[in-house]
Parts: C-alpha cells; sequence; structure tokens
C-alpha cells in the first residue's frame, strides 16, 4: 500500500488531522491521497466514552482562559488553538451536520448528548474529501527510507509496517495514536514507542484526572507496576519514562472496603478541597465532588490529581481536605451547630432517643443524609464513649469535633487508580522537539505528532479533546501543504 499522508490512530486527533490533510489537498486541486490506520474495529472509541457518553467535546472559552487549564506547555499548542478556536470548531461541526450546545462552565456537547455523533461527523467529514480509513490495521514498526539527493519531497520517506505483514510507504507521517489511557480503546502507547525510535525524548507519563483512593476505602491491594499493567513489548528509554509505584496504584477493580462501601455514589456539590502534600496546601479547588467506585473523581477531584498522583510516585505524604461548609467560619459552624443540638434536644419528639439517633438527627440537618454512615465512621471522634461502671455506658456528641470535621475533613491519600481508567496521560513527546507552529519533528522532517501522544494535558472540561482536534487539524493542514511546496 502507499500513501502520500499517513495517519496512525483513528481517534479525536487522528481523525482531524486526516481530514486537515485531505481537505488542503481537495481545495488545492491535488490528486494525493491520505490515508488513516485505526487497529481497533472502528475509530473513535475513545471519543465514545468521553463525558459518560455525553462527549464534552470543547470549550468554548476564549485563549488567555482557556490557557489556564493547561497544565503543561500552553505555548506548544498555542498555534493549533488560534488555528482551530472553539467557535470554529463548533462552526465545523455544524457543518457536517451535528449541532451543538453549550452548558454551565462553557462546556459544548452535541444537542443529541450522544457521543457517537461526534463520531460520526467526524467520520463523514473525512469520507467527504476522500480519506481512505483502515481499521483493524495495527502498527507494528515505523522505518524512515534512505534520503534521495533529487525530489525527495516527492519520495517515499516512511515505510510502516503492520502486524498482519502489510507494508505502507508514504511521504509524510502523522502520529496520532493516544497516550496511555483507557487501554481498551487501543491506547497502548504505541506513539511513544515510535517516537522514541525516531529518537525522541518522552518526558515522565503518569495518569491524570483519574481517581485517588483514600485509606481504608479499597480491600487489600495486590501491587502492580503501571508497566506491567500495559503487558506489552517496549523499549527500555520508553519504559524509563513511565513513572511507576506498585506500592501507589490501586487498580480500580480492586474490591471496595465496608468504608468504601459507605462512600460509594455519594455527590457532594460547592464543597472546598486542599490538597496537602508533606502538610503544605499544594492546590485548592471549590465545587462538586464524586465518591465512586474508584476512589474519590468529580470536577474537583480530577483537577487535584494530577499533582496528587505526581506527589505519590515520587514518595510525598499526600492529603486532601474537604470544607463541607465553605461559606462560614470554624466560630460561625460552632455557635450554629450547638444551636441546633439545643433545638434538637428541647424538640418533644427528642423524648426518649438516644444520645447516638439525636446526633443523626443533627448531622442530617448539615450534611446529606446518604453521608451520615461515611461521615461517622471516618470520623469517630465526634462521639465519646464513656463507661459508668462495668455495665452502663454513657455517650457523648462532641459538638466542636463536628464543626472542626465538616470544616476540616482529612483524607490520606493511599493511591490512585492508574491508566486502566485516568482521563488523560500526563507527560509525553518532549515539547522542544516540535515546531508549534507546524507540529513537525525537529529530530525527523516529514513526521508529524498530534494529539495526547504530545506532553499536553489540561484540566476536566473540554479543554483536553479540544485540543486533540486542534493539534490533529494543524498538522494535517501542515503536512499537506509541505509535499505542495
Amino acid at each position: 500500500m502507499k500513501a502520500d499522508i499517513l495517519v496512525i490512530g483513528g481517534g479525536a486527533s487522528g481523525l482531524m488531522a486526516a481530514y486537515g490533510a485531505a481537505s488542503v489537498l481537495t481545495s488545492s486541486g491535488s490528486d494525493a491521497s491520505v490515508v488513516l490506520l485505526e487497529k481497533m474495529p472502528r475509530p473513535g472509541r475513545k471519543i465514545m466514552i468521553t463525558g459518560k457518553g455525553r462527549c464534552n467535546f470543547t470549550n468554548v472559552k476564549d485563549w488567555n482562559s482557556f490557557s489556564s487549564h493547561i497544565r503543561s506547555n500552553p505555548n506548544t499548542v498555542k498555534p493549533a488553538f488560534y488555528n482551530l478556536t472553539p467557535e470554529k470548531l463548533l462552526d465545523f461541526f455544524e457543518s457536517v451536520g451535528m449541532t451543538s450546545v453549550v452548558e454551565r462552565g462553557d462546556r459544548a456537547f452535541p444537542s443529541s448528548y450522544h457521543s457517537t455523533d461526534v463520531i460520526d461527523a467526524l467520520v463523514r467529514a473525512c469520507h467527504g474529501v476522500g480519506v481512505k480509513i483502515e481499521t483493524e490495521a495495527e502498527v507494528a514498526s515505523i522505518a524512515r527510507t534512505a534520503a534521495s539527493p533529487e525530489g525527495e519531497a516527492t519520495l517515499p520517506a516512511f515505510k510502516v509496517y503492520l502486524s498482519d505483514g502489510r507494508t505502507v510507504s508514504c511521504r509524510r507521517l502523522i502520529i496520532a495514536t493516544g497516550g496511555l489511557s483507557y487501554p481498551g480503546t487501543g491506547s497502548t502507547g504505541d506513539g511513544y514507542r515510535f517516537a522514541s525510535e525516531a529518537g525522541h525524548h518522552i518526558t515522565p507519563l503518569f495518569p491524570s484526572l483519574t481517581a485517588l483512593v483514600p485509606c481504608g476505602y479499597k480491600q487489600a491491594n495486590p501491587a502492580l507496576t503501571l508497566v506491567q499493567f500495559h503487558q506489552r513489548q517496549i523499549s527500555k528509554d520508553l519504559e524509563d519514562s513511565i513513572l511507576c509505584s506498585s506500592t501507589h496504584h490501586i487498580d480500580r477493580a480492586t474490591p471496595l472496603s465496608d468504608l468504601g462501601q459507605k462512600f460509594k455514589d455519594i455527590h457532594l456539590k460547592n464543597v472546598g478541597a486542599q490538597l496537602m502534600i508533606e502538610g503544605i496546601v499544594a492546590d485548592s479547588e471549590f465545587g462538586d465532588i464524586d465518591f465512586t467506585d474508584g476512589g474519590i473523581e468529580g470536577p474537583i477531584g480530577f483537577q487535584l490529581s494530577r499533582k496528587a498522583v505526581k506527589a505519590l510516585i515520587n514518595g510525598s505524604r499526600v492529603r486532601l481536605v474537604l470544607d463541607m461548609k465553605s461559606g462560614v467560619s470554624l466560630t460561625e459552624l460552632t455557635t450554629r451547630i450547638r444551636e441546633l443540638w439545643e433545638q434538637i434536644d428541647k424538640d418533644p419528639r427528642s423524648r426518649g432517643l438516644r444520645e447516638k439517633e439525636k446526633c443523626r438527627i443533627l448531622l442530617g440537618k448539615l450534611i446529606p443524609w446518604d453521608l451520615i454512615p461515611a461521615f461517622s465512621a471516618s470520623n469517630p471522634g465526634i462521639m465519646t464513649l464513656e463507661r459508668k461502671g462495668r455495665s452502663a455506658t454513657k455517650v457523648w456528641i462532641n459538638l466542636p469535633t463536628i464543626a472542626k470535621c465538616l470544616k476540616n475533613w482529612n483524607f490520606d491519600i493511599e493511591g490512585y487508580v492508574g491508566y486502566e481508567r485516568a482521563v488523560v496521560t500526563a507527560g509525553g513527546i518532549s515539547s522542544s522537539e516540535v515546531i508549534a507552529k507546524t507540529l513537525e519533528s525537529r529530530l525527523s522532517p516529514g513526521l508529524y505528532f498530534c494529539g495526547e501522544v504530545l506532553d499536553i494535558d489540561c484540566d476536566t472540561g473540554g479543554y483536553n479533546l479540544h485540543l486533540a482536534f486542534a493539534t490533529g487539524l494543524l498538522a494535517g493542514q501542515a503536512a499537506a501543504r509541505s509535499i505542495m511546496a
């Protein structure tokens, strides 16, 4: 097989790269070919699970606001962002038959809230400009062909070897293979291997936007390194780039403990959270948080996970502190709790109730009812048991302690869920080795990178997917223009 431009990877960045390349060629009247190779049975598998299937595909903030949510190397993707702004992306999807809605936080979704509509629109756009999409075409390795002194730009520059024995020769090669996150969708780190073998440096890789696991949340955890998890043949250089921690990687499938079961499926809104690393505040957020079968997730859980995971891997102590009552001071909250307790104590309906039962009524006025078992179990100091003889006991409710626990609810973090359910991979191909205006390799002319394989990762909220589309489009357009130069 031969192709003028070959794209490896049929995810968000790969589909957009193929479309970008083919649209430039078509509009210029060129008959050059664009082929996309996807190793899974159909393209866009990771798009399908984005936003729990609803697909928050962009965020419509301007660059100044958008870039504050990029956690690494924003200047690398600035040209790509301006080449495909969120408004231009909305217009693109509308032009291929998909309308959008914008929700709270400037997050854009397909009007249907079905991620399949995003995939179908991308595939439709690719076919419309003549892209050939080959599925179940896994790439085993790539090699650069010998340079020719005459007309090098018109001759094959790369040979790509597929696992089924086929080979593809191409003039320009775009690697859009994604990261290591959600390997079941096909993201198994192949692009890092290809880049490493081409001489590129891979900055340390680790899971981001993932669940943080508090101590005691899961049952005993069998040790498993991140490299073992993938069970793939990788180069020694790439292995060194994957940050490993058999102590702190806790597979999502590890069963919940009794405490974890009490927390599971609880969703909290408008809470404050501080990330403490070695006792020092490293980050803080305000918003919503979820307790799942994986651990602490939700918008602010994910936002804090990047620093937390890296700190755990580096051997630091990590703690998450929740403030359930951000709008009031500790003194004000303590006073309010005393007043509520007096009201409950004087209420005729409280006659005959034990202290524990009255405490439950008090907590029900302060936090969601379904959170009370978890709050009580993880903060045993709110009650004191006093023995009064061999058989008699007295329960004391510590009102100031309840106030302190609501304002400073401490979760010592034992570990994190790894790539098996992390939203993105942090780290990747070093930005210093890629030309930002074209995303072409500085080390291997004619080779381009886009999407998660690059050293770019963002907060949750549509930022990561937008940059996948934006870098894909820029890489594809640049590759097409280079063969017409």
